[in-house]
This record gives C-alpha cells, structure tokens and sequence, in this order.
C-alpha cells in the first residue's frame, strides 16, 4: 500500500485497516518509525467524508508545529489550533489542541464535541505521567460513545493492556497495532574518559582491572580521581557520526556545553547559515539582539553548533529547528523536549548524562524516556543505523542499572489517576449518582487493579473530596452551588481562583491587583528565580491583608510571591515592552512568555464561569494589555 508516495510498513497498513473498519487503535511503535503517517491518513480520509478530526498533543509546542505542518498538507481554512491562551478557526474541520483542552472540553460536555468522528491522541504513554497522566485517562473515559480513538505511543510493552481497557469503557473494538522493529537500527555505545566511544561490557572490564583507579606514590598504592569524560573530545570521537543531537537536562547546560564546542572551532564558518540568520532576524524585533541566547547563537550558529529549550523566544527556537531540519547544524545542544513529536533526527544521539533532576530528586531516566531520546538517532533513508552514545562516569555509574535502561523499552504504564477538584465538581453536576458510580470504576487504575485481582476502593476518595468541598461551601445538599459552578469550569488551582475571582472578594481589588493575583495563580517557583525591583507598596500590601480574612487563602504561599511578581506586572500594566520586562528578573524569555500566557488562559476560564460584567471588563482590559505585550515577540 502506498500513501504520499510512500511504500506503507505492514504496521501503519494494519493501522489503518483497522480504522477503516471503524475501530479505534493503539499504535505502538518506536520513536521515528512513521507512526505520524497513519494520523495523516485518518485525517485525509475524514475530510473526504465532511467529518470533524481532533489532533491532541502533549505539549503547547507541538501543537503550534503541527497546525503549521497541518495547514501547508490541508490548506488554509481545514486546520484550527486551541491552546487555550490563542484560539484560531474553532470550527475548522481538523482543530489541533493540547490535551488538557480536550479532556476540559469532555468533562463539561462542550457541544462542539458531538460533531467529532476521531481524536488522534499523539504520545498517549503520557498517561504514564505522574502531573499530568490522569489528563489523558479522563479525555477518553468522558469522550462520548461515538468518538473513535488513533492513540500514538512509542513502544508500550502493555499496549494490549490499554486496548482492552478501552474497549471496556467505551464498547467497542479497539485493535492493539504493534511494531518492534526500526527500519533504521540503533547502535547503544558509550564515552569513557580513557576508553573513548565503547560497548558498556568494555568500560566495566576496564573498571574490574585491579590496577584501574589506583596510582603508585613512594610505593604506595593510591585511589585517585578520574574526571568525567569530556564533552568536546566525545564529538570529536564522532568524526563522520554527524549532525548529532546532544541531550543535556538543564538549559543552562545547554547554552553552556555549546559554547564550550564553539570556542574550539571544530567546524568550518557557513556563509549559508549566516545568511539564512541574517535573514530571519531582520523580521524579529531589533531589541532581540541585547537578548543573550541571541548573542550566543550569533557567534555559534554560522560554526553549525546550536542549542535548543524552551526558556528561549520563540523567533530564536524556530531558527534552530529551521536549520536543524534543512541538515545545516552540525552539533544541536537541546533539553529533552526537543524529542516529543518533533520529527527532526540526527546521525547520532548523545546524552550528556542518564540521570536527571525530575523536579524531586535527582534519578536514572526510565526506559521510555531513554528511548523516546534515542529514538532520535537515525535518518530513514539517510542512515544505514542510528548511533547513540551516552556519557559514562566509570567511578559513579549503576552498571546494572544501565544495562537495564539501555536493552529495551520495557517499562509499561500505568494509571495514574486521581480525583481532582474540577473532575468531581462536574461528575456531581453534569452526571447521575448512578452514572458516576460507573465512572469511578472505569479509570485504567480500577481496570488494572482488577486485572491484577486487587480491590480499589475509588467510591471513597470521591465522597472525601464531596466532604471536603461541603466544607468550603462549594456544594448545599449535594449540589452544586454559585461558587461550586464557578470553580466546575476552572482547571488548575480551583479553589485558589474561585475564592479570588468567584466569591465577593474580587470586589476589593482594583484592575491591577487582579491582573497581579492572575499571575500569582499561574507562577510556578524555580529556587534560582530572582527579581530585581519588588513592588512591596500599599496594594500589594492590600492584597494580603485580604486574603488573610479568608480561611482558605491565608495558608497558601503562593502570596508569598506578590512583590516579586509586581516587578513584571506592573509594566505590563503600565503597557510597556517585552524586552522592558526581562530586564527585571532572572526568569529566561521563554518562561515570561509562559507565564504571561498561562495568565491569558486563565482569564478566558475566569470570564466563562463568571457573570461579573465589571470583571469580565477588567479581564478584558488584562488579557488587551498582555496580548499587546507577546505581540511584540510574535507569540500570538
């Protein structure tokens, strides 16, 4: 079979076979191996035939790849995108959206939804995520009966797992497509400091020698220190292996690593790229050149060395990956993000170290997360194997461990449901008693749990959330109240944003104290964030008096933050630039844009659930001030 003027594997003819027979299906297949073209083609097909197709993907960036990659294959008019701080043609037949749209979308019965024919769920083993799995575990459990599901994984050992529970809730066929094997095949090396790129079984041998570690002074034997291998030689090692993508877990990293390539000059000046730049930034504002991610890559990027993560302007990301895809980057330094959905591979892949800092503790990647990486070595068509190499510390590293992560993707997921504020707020109110007990026993928790002959009592931990949501006056008899409605049609922070927004409290802030206790809501701390100019005056004082009246506000330490976020909101306020506003903490551009956005999706949330003309006045009078102010960057 062939589609786009591509010979099918016998997985995505099978895949699609299946949705020809009106199935929904599991796709499980290794990163890069063409899983994307099945969801081409349920689109295609489903345009043809004047039905609606959702396209759900894990992260925002992603999303906006896909609608641009989405409206150049459909063309203008067929293709719409919902992230929720930027909406553009609602009613077009093919809408993109993360996932988090869809599941709210679900969840509160939106009528737009009774028009859907499929929903394509790119990267579904997200349902594995600690945060943000039960995301994708409500969004098919509250789809309606009719919606037919392509979910897109890379390999899943448990993938018939997921199938049967699927057709379990849902009652219908679901088929479970399987693929083990990559057209282009990986080759898992590793750089020691002596020993250079070799098998992990030849850096143990060299460990195990007796004399290894160890120098002889004055006929003593000594242990000494052996440094960590060295980024730059480990590329030089690579000589033909390239272009590479190099892994790193911190952005800073990232930026730091590169330089580091760069100043040894291992690659010839490219007249092409500095063109190609020169180009792209004479479109972007002119203060992006004081930005120091943009002085970096001045210098870096005619060299064909880069780096990539999401704390950088978007006018800088687009660059990168422009010329990463066009083959032009010789060494590209990017976070881990840069492996979801983006189907840009390498020759080679490198990880600067297997162990991360997962925002708890510092730990050895999963096998999923290994390969989702790996998977990025490889060119179809190009390469005859993909090469990946990571960085071994012969004193600290897991031997074992290692061997586990690197073998095979053989970590399954799990459910990792659980019962949030929003979730039981509209079960209460848009379902029967009789209709949420069904719910409640049909998350994949309860299948598994099942499956495996244990007992999951889920009726319990709802009425503890009905209890303690009686409590805080959200409910009067089992029902939803002012407030209870309010909060249904919040997603994150519930509680928080309707005791400021959805109570009689709002009524004692002005327009700038709600723009600030909008941003206070959506800020997410970093131990290194600094701000250089907090406003510690009268109103932000205000606030906390305020909120310190109310029982369920006065604990929370999100207030802790007012006078540093002041520093950013008030210019903001006071409508000055973008490049006005870095200047004043240490937050990187791409989390003020972050921030700012989060601040445009949680008014729209704010003006749905609310019937205060004055707020939805003063909200509109925020969301105009940030618009105008990410307008500059080209983010909306």
């Amino acid at each position: 079979m062939e589609y786009l003027g591509l010979v099918l594997d016998k997985f995505q003819e099978d895949a699609i076979h299946s949705l020809e027979k009106g199935n929904s299906v599991v796709v499980s297949a290794p990163t890069g191996s063409g899983k994307t073209l099945i969801a081409n083609y349920l689109i295609d097909v489903s345009l043809k035939a004047n039905k609606k197709v959702i396209y759900t993907a894990p992260i925002k960036a992603l999303s906006n790849q896909k609608f641009k990659e989405f409206k150049r294959l459909y063309g203008l008019g067929k293709v719409g995108l919902m992230t929720g701080d930027l909406v553009i043609d609602s009613q077009a037949p093919v809408l993109i959206m993360t996932t988090e749209i869809y599941r709210n979308m679900v969840l509160i019965k939106d009528k737009q939804i009774d028009d859907v024919h499929a929903v394509i769920f790119d990267e579904v083993h997200y349902i594995n995520d600690v945060e943000r799995g039960y995301v994708w575990e409500e969004s098919l459990i509250f789809s309606p009966s009719h919606v037919r599901f392509l979910c897109l994984s890379a390999t899943i050992p448990n993938a018939k797992e997921l199938s049967s529970w699927i057709a379990a809730i849902k009652g219908h066929a679901v088929d479970t497509v399987i693929n083990d094997h990559r057209v282009v095949p990986l080759e898992h090396k590793f750089y020691d400091v002596e020993l250079g790129i070799a098998s992990l079984q030849e850096i143990e041998k060299a460990c195990r020698n007796p004399h290894a570690n160890y120098v002889f002074e004055r006929g003593r034997k000594k242990k000494v220190r052996i440094p960590s291998p060295s980024h730059v030689d480990l590329i030089g090692d690579l000589a033909d292996n390239i272009p590479c993508l190099y892994f790193i877990f911190s952005r800073e990293g990232t930026e730091d690593k590169a330089f580091e390539l760069f100043k040894r000059r291992p690659y010839p000046f490219s007249r092409e790229i500095a063109v190609i730049m020169a180009d792209e930034l004479s479109r972007a504002p002119p203060e992006i050149n004081r930005i120091e991610a943009t002085k970096l890559l001045r210098q870096m990027l005619p060299r064909q060395i880069a780096f990539h993560h999401a704390g950088m302007l978007p006018a800088l990301k687009n660059l990168v990956e422009d010329l990463f895809g066009k083959g032009l980057i010789k060494v590209l330094f990017a976070t881990e993000t840069f492996a979801v959905g983006i189907n840009m591979p390498a020759k080679t892949v490198c990880f600067d170290s297997l162990r991360k800092y997962d925002g708890i503790s510092h730990r050895y990647l999963n096998t999923k997360e290994y390969f989702q990486m790996a998977g990025r070595a490889g060119r179809r068509g190009i390469d005859t194997h993909g090469l990946v190499v990571s960085m071994v510390n012969r004193q600290m590293a897991d031997f074992e461990k290692i061997k586990k992560i690197t073998a095979k993707d053989s970590d399954p997921i799990y459910s990792q449901f659980k019962l949030g504020v929003n979730t039981v707020l509209n079960m209460l109110n848009l379902h029967s008693p009789e209709e949420n007990e069904i719910i409640l026993r049909q998350s994949f928790m309860a299948y598994q749990f099942q499956v495996r002959g244990r007992k999951l009592d889920m009726h319990t931990r709802f009425m503890n959330m009905v209890k303690r949501l009686e409590r805080a006056g959200y409910l009067a008899n089992g029902r939803l109240n002012e407030k209870g409605l309010f909060a249904s049609k919040i997603y994150s922070e519930e509680i928080l944003t309707t005791e400021l927004f959805g109570t009689g409290m709002v009524k004692e802030f002005d327009d700038f104290q709600l723009m600030l206790l909008l941003a206070v809501i959506v800020y997410e701390p970093r131990v290194k964030d600094r701000f250089y100019a907090p406003k510690s005056y009268p109103k932000v004082s205000a606030i906390k008096d305020i909120v310190g009246r109310n029982p369920e506000l006065r604990r929370n330490r999100k207030f802790d933050c007012l006078p540093a976020l002041a520093s950013l909101i008030e210019p903001c306020y006071d409508r000055k630039g973008f490049f006005d506003i870095i200047e004043l903490s240490t937050l990187s551009e791409g989390d003020i844009i972050r921030l700012f956005g989060q601040m445009l999706d949680r008014i729209q949330q704010i003006r749905r659930a609310s019937m205060n003309h004055d707020l939805s006045v003063a909200l509109e009078s925020a969301d105009e001030k940030i618009r105008l102010l990410l307008e500059e960057v080209n983010v909306l």
